[in-house]
């Protein structure tokens, strides 16, 4: 399977693909739910691992990645040092960059805040709770099985609730005393619960809407407690010069310095990818989902 070029523009470039990232964005994109229109006929992936010239790279693409080539833009494109692995390297690209501009970026979390992190089991959010470790925070996590809270007790957090509790609301509340910030994915009443459990002036980063629910927030509920919510989408900083770069620079000398650690990597083949996205949607799967290539 080859991809169709997103652009022949001379920014682009050819790569060959070893693997590549699977994120909730290619569920979305496959159900028409996906934040960007996407023309047809379209190949999903938004990220891969692979060679260019010779050379170890990962990359973004707006489309793409599950296939034996694919063409991706030279800003968005990043050398793998020697000493990081291929799915340690997938797993940073997309998610990796994500959990880090969330928790530096938008939320930019301070030492002794406390943060609330969704999903700690998962691609960005295992990754947001040790990041938010690293910078001082105090975190709560959220998970839905008791093996994905114990793993989010195994990277560095403080507090774990169980995500499908149905008193979610008063369990943030306690568990957090009320947060300084929270990450959000979800939507529904889980976005209502965690902005309920953030102290005045608390502030919220949205970054996705797994529940397919399009949520409303009230301003005057905002108002009165002085909390702020935010978008966020990592494609808003692909054009950004040099603010990838210097990300994925730190992630790999986080992971270097061992004070990053990237949980093992749930492995199909490319032509399972449609139970990849089948055992994501059903919560089945911890950390990186990675589709090996066949060359």
């Amino acid at each position: 399977m080859r991809s169709p070029s997103p652009s022949r523009s001379p920014g682009h470039q050819l790569i060959d693909v070893a693997a590549a990232g699977v994120n909730f964005a290619d569920l979305h994109v496959t159900e028409g739910g996906y934040i960007a229109d996407v023309p047809l006929p379209y190949i999903p992936g938004n990220e891969v691992v692979g060679r260019l010239a010779g050379r170890r790279v990962v990359a973004l693409t707006r489309g793409g990645g599950y296939a034996q080539r694919t063409r991706a833009h030279r800003a968005t494109t990043f050398a793998v040092p020697d000493d990081i692995d291929d799915h340690t390297a997938l797993a940073l690209t997309l998610q990796g960059n994500s959990a880090w501009h969330l928790v530096h970026t938008v939320l930019r979390l301070q030492p002794g805040e406390s943060v609330i992190v969704p999903a700690a089991a998962g691609g960005v959010g295992s990754l947001a709770v040790q990041l938010a470790k690293r910078a001082g925070a105090r975190v709560i996590a959220m998970a839905s099985t008791g093996p994905k809270r114990e793993l989010a007790r195994q990277l560095g957090a403080d507090t774990v609730v169980d995500s499908t509790s149905p008193t979610l609301a008063a369990d943030l509340a306690e568990a957090s005393g009320g947060a300084a910030a929270a990450l959000e994915m979800t939507g529904g009443a889980t976005l209502h619960a965690t902005l309920a459990a953030l102290a005045p002036f608390g502030r919220m980063a949205v970054f996705g809407g797994t529940s397919g629910l399009e949520t409303t927030v009230g301003v005057r509920d905002l108002m009165a407690a002085g909390k702020t919510v935010t978008g966020f989408w990592l494609p808003l900083l692909y054009t950004r010069r040099g603010v990838l770069r210097e990300s994925m620079d730190a992630l790999f000398a986080a992971v270097r310095d061992q004070d990053l650690t990237v949980p093992t990597p749930a492995v199909y083949p490319l032509e399972d990818a449609a139970r990849a996205h089948t055992d994501i949607a059903a919560r089945r799967t911890t950390g990186k989902v990675v589709l090996a290539v066949s060359a």
